[in-house]
């Protein structure tokens, strides 16, 4: 019976994970560590391993031990490839496939969640409350109809983005290289600076490269409205963190949302309450009430972490029968 072996598995995860199984009739193992080197020679007698992380797999012996044990890929059961050296996957024949869109709709569903939240000052109104401060002075709010939400990066996330702001009336403009002409109802594509300099909410949704990276600088925050937010729901370095908290102490915009952030790993997801945090930037965002914050979990609804097991498993098993998933990456 084929066996796989699964990686940095939650409690929550499980029982995906044994449901498959037995559907597929295979051997489904789980481990909570990290994929690492530390932990390769777990998936000795393994066909194959499936990862959920975002520290990156960088060390070359990572990718010859899979050879070693005749391990032929690697799936991802996350979105994001960055943590994968792709020459050293090449060099030791693995194959590389992600779960490319486990549920747009929970990612949308958090962007929205914190443009509510910053757009009609709830960390304002709570800081005020723990002080038993209950007046309204400051506090009026845009209404969401009267906004206009630029997405950069309109792909299955940045679209479900789309359609749920267009369905309260916002209006929507996007950035893209690819314009979908699906997408004609309920957004309209611009440039970069125009975006920047339009709209009231900025959100991001591209996936991490060396482009996006620091996509949003000094610069960027300088070109947006002084009363606009930004939201990122993506990749941590897709912000500049410094430059933003510069933006935010000088008023040059009026709040974030940060469902990720740079430096995240070995916080985000953790508990962190015995040990503290080594972390000063965000440190200072937690403590500026025009900032919301959460511990990367666009992610994770019931309906996205089924998928998530569920693809990626699968991508694994077709991969190791010598069949082609139709979810491979490469490192362009």
């Amino acid at each position: 019976m084929m066996k796989i072996l699964m990686y940095h598995v939650r409690p929550d995860e499980v029982a995906a994970i044994d449901a498959w199984a037995k559907r597929n009739q295979v051997t489904v193992d789980k481990t909570p560590d990290p994929f690492n080197l530390a932990t390769v020679d777990q998936a000795r007698g393994y066909d194959g391993i499936v990862i959920q992380q975002h520290g990156k797999v960088a060390d070359p012996e990572i990718y010859q031990r899979l050879k070693s044990f005749g391990i032929k890929q690697i799936a991802l059961r996350i979105t994001g490839y960055d943590i994968i050296d792709f020459p050293a996957a090449r060099a030791n024949g693995l194959t590389i496939t992600n779960v490319p869109a486990y549920s747009p709709r929970s990612v949308g569903e958090l962007t929205l969640a914190h443009t509510l939240f910053l757009l009609r000052h709830m960390g304002e109104t709570k800081a005020r409350e723990l002080q038993n401060d209950f007046s309204w002075g400051g506090l009026k709010s845009h209404e969401i109809h009267d906004q206009t939400v630029g997405i950069i990066g309109a792909g299955k996330i940045g679209s479900a983005v789309a359609r749920l702001f267009n369905a309260l009336g916002a209006t929507v403009i996007a950035q893209d290289p690819i314009q979908r002409p699906e997408l004609s109802d309920v957004l309209t594509y611009t440039d970069r600076e125009t975006l920047l300099k339009t709209a009231d909410v900025v959100t991001c949704h591209t996936p991490l490269s060396p482009e996006t990276t620091h996509m949003i600088d000094a610069q960027a925050l300088k070109t947006m409205k002084s009363d606009a937010l930004l939201i990122n729901c993506s990749r941590g370095p897709v912000v500049d963190t410094q430059a933003l908290l510069t933006a935010l102490k000088q008023k040059e915009i009026a709040g974030a949302g940060l469902d990720t952030i740079e430096g995240e790993t070995g916080i985000f997801g953790e508990d962190c309450m015995q040990t503290g945090i080594d972390h000063p930037a965000l440190n200072e965002l937690l403590a500026l009430p025009n900032v919301s914050i959460t511990p990367h979990i666009g992610f994770y609804t019931d309906d996205a972490v089924q998928n998530m097991v569920d693809i990626a498993l699968t991508d694994a098993k077709l991969t190791i029968e010598g069949k082609t998933s139709p979810h491979i990456v490469h490192a362009d």
